[in-house]
Formats: C-alpha cells, sequence, structure tokens
C-alpha cells in the first residue's frame, strides 16, 4: 500500500498520520479511491492518548493493547481517571500478517542489512521487494 522511510532514531508513532494520509486503494467499479481503511491494527507503542484521538477523528476503528504505564496512571487517578479503552483481543491477532510480512522482507538481503546508502535506492528496494512477495 505505502512505505514511508524515515530516520533509523525517529519514532513510529510520530509517522503514523502522515503514512494513513497517503493511502488510497481503488474501489471495484466507479467512484473515487477510499482513503480511510476500517481498522487499523497496532502495537502497544503505538498506544498513545493522541494516537487514539486521531483515529477517532477520522473515525477508525483503532485496536491496539494499552501500555502499563498508561494502564498505571489511568488507575492511579481514580474514578477521575476513566473508563480504559475498548480493545479487541480477536481483531488484534490478525496483527501477526504485518509481523510475518516485516520478516519475510528481512529475508532479502540488500534491505536487511541496508546495503543502499540513498533512501531513494532503499525506497525502490523496498518496493521490488514487496512487488515480489505480492506475486508469489
Amino acid at each position: 500500500m505505502r512505505f514511508l522511510l524515515t530516520p533509523g532514531q525517529a519514532g513510529d508513532n510520530p509517522q503514523l498520520v502522515p503514512l494513513l494520509d497517503g493511502i488510497t486503494v481503488a474501489r471495484i467499479g466507479p467512484g473515487r479511491p477510499r482513503c480511510r481503511p476500517e481498522t487499523v491494527i497496532a502495537d502497544k507503542a503505538y498506544s498513545h492518548p493522541s494516537t487514539r484521538r486521531a483515529m477517532r477523528d477520522r473515525r477508525i476503528r483503532f485496536v491496539s493493547p494499552e501500555r502499563d504505564d498508561q494502564i498505571a496512571r489511568r488507575t492511579a487517578k481514580g474514578r477521575s481517571g476513566g473508563r480504559p479503552p475498548a480493545f479487541d483481543a480477536e481483531a488484534y491477532k490478525q496483527r501477526n500478517v504485518v509481523e510475518r510480512c516485516f520478516n519475510r522482507l528481512k529475508q532479502f538481503r540488500d534491505l536487511a542489512t541496508r546495503y543502499a546508502k540513498r533512501a531513494a535506492y532503499y525506497q525502490a528496494e523496498l518496493t521490488i521487494a514487496a512487488i515480489v512477495l505480492w506475486l508469489q
């Protein structure tokens, strides 16, 4: 669908909204492409109140377990801490598809060892590897 390259020291969470902004999925038949997924399944690193708010504003269902520090902070506040966010454990089990995709991409030696010095070359290698995996 879309790749977004960032520097190695950059966090993943701030890149989620720009990544979603660039996604378009063609519809079957007439109509403009869809640009809003129904569900985003993410790991605990993305479980931040600002991310949850951004997904709610976009009317995207967000499935991510709550981090331990967020649970502790909410429970320390007592009743004023609010209720825990909804979490669908069955939907979260589908996240293994993403992890398996990352593992299959790492089988391409150029991608795993980062031989390409320029971001454009690395993005091109990543795109070719994704196409190869898609066609298999």
